[in-house]
C-alpha cells in the first residue's frame, strides 16, 4: 500500500479455551478421581482383611505347635505367652509382630482368650516356656477391624475354622457365624 492508505486490519481471534471447557474438563477429572480414590479404599480394606486372616492362620499353627510340644494339650490364652519361646530356643511359637493382645496389625486389634465353650478346663501341667497364664483345653482369637478402613471382623478357635462378620464376633463363636471362603 502506498503512502496515504490507511492498513486496514481485521480483528483476529484469539485462540485459547472457554471457561466452560475449562469447566468441563475439571468436572470430569472430579469423577475419574471419586471412582479411582473409591477403588483405592477397597483395595486397601481387601489387603487389610487378607492380613488379618493370615495372622489368625498364625495364629492357629502357634497353638497347634504350643498344644503338641509345650503344653500338654492345652492352648495358649494370651498371645504374650504364644510368643515366647521354648527353654533351649530363641524363637516363639508365632512372630512378634503379635506378641500382646490388643495388638494392632494392618487395621485390626488382635486377641487370644479361653474359649467361653462350657467344657473348656485348665491345663494345669506345666508349660515349656513359662507361661504367664495358665493354658486350656480351647482358645478364641478375634481380629477386630478399627479404623476409617474398618471392614469385616474374624474370629477362630481350636478347630482352625475362620470365621467372618460386620461386627464383634462373640465368645464362644456362635454357631450362626458365616465361615471364611
Amino acid at each position: 500500500m502506498g503512502p496515504g492508505h490507511a492498513e486496514v486490519r481485521t480483528p483476529t481471534r484469539e485462540h485459547g479455551f472457554t471457561l466452560i471447557e475449562i469447566l468441563i474438563v475439571i468436572a470430569i477429572i472430579g469423577v475419574l478421581a471419586a471412582i479411582a480414590g473409591t477403588r483405592m479404599l477397597r483395595a486397601k480394606m481387601s489387603a487389610n482383611e487378607a492380613s488379618a486372616v493370615g495372622s489368625l492362620r498364625v495364629i492357629n499353627s502357634g497353638q497347634a505347635a504350643y498344644s503338641s510340644s509345650c503344653a500338654s494339650g492345652g492352648y495358649a490364652i494370651d498371645l504374650a505367652d504364644l510368643v515366647k519361646a521354648p527353654a533351649g530356643s530363641k524363637e516363639g511359637f508365632i512372630s512378634p509382630d503379635l506378641n500382646t493382645n490388643g495388638v494392632t496389625k494392618s487395621g485390626y486389634a488382635f486377641s487370644l482368650a479361653k474359649s467361653g465353650e462350657a467344657d473348656v478346663a485348665d491345663v494345669t501341667d506345666p508349660t515349656c516356656n513359662a507361661a504367664a497364664t495358665t493354658p486350656a483345653t480351647g482358645y478364641q482369637a478375634n481380629a477386630d477391624a478399627i479404623g476409617a478402613l474398618a471392614g469385616r471382623y474374624f474370629a477362630t478357635d481350636k478347630r482352625g475354622t475362620i470365621f467372618e462378620a460386620m461386627a464383634i464376633i462373640a465368645n464362644p463363636i456362635p454357631g450362626t457365624t458365616t465361615v471364611y471362603r
